[in-house]
């Protein structure tokens, strides 16, 4: 199972997780003025959080990376007949 961890010592507080994520993973701790992990369930592993997060706080574990295809041009080439 996929597994997001916020290390709170090196969030910002600057929001920009719950901005780019799609499937709303993150609330808002007011108290802590910190991002918390809510909805790991939703979840679809884009890993935009982690590339957006200035202080590189936001980790992942447990989860597979899928290879962009669509950007392979020799890929692309093979398949053409078919799309």
């Amino acid at each position: 199972m996929l597994e997001m961890t916020i290390h709170e010592k090196a969030c910002r507080g600057c929001r920009l997780c719950l901005d780019v994520c799609p499937t709303y993973c993150f609330t808002f701790n007011e108290e802590t003025e910190k991002a918390v992990v809510a909805n790991v369930g939703n979840c679809i592993a884009c890993l935009s959080c982690s590339f957006i997060c200035p202080s590189g706080a936001i980790s992942h574990a447990n989860h597979h990376e899928v290879q962009n295809f669509y950007r392979n041009i020799q890929f692309s080439k093979r398949m053409e007949k078919f799309l």
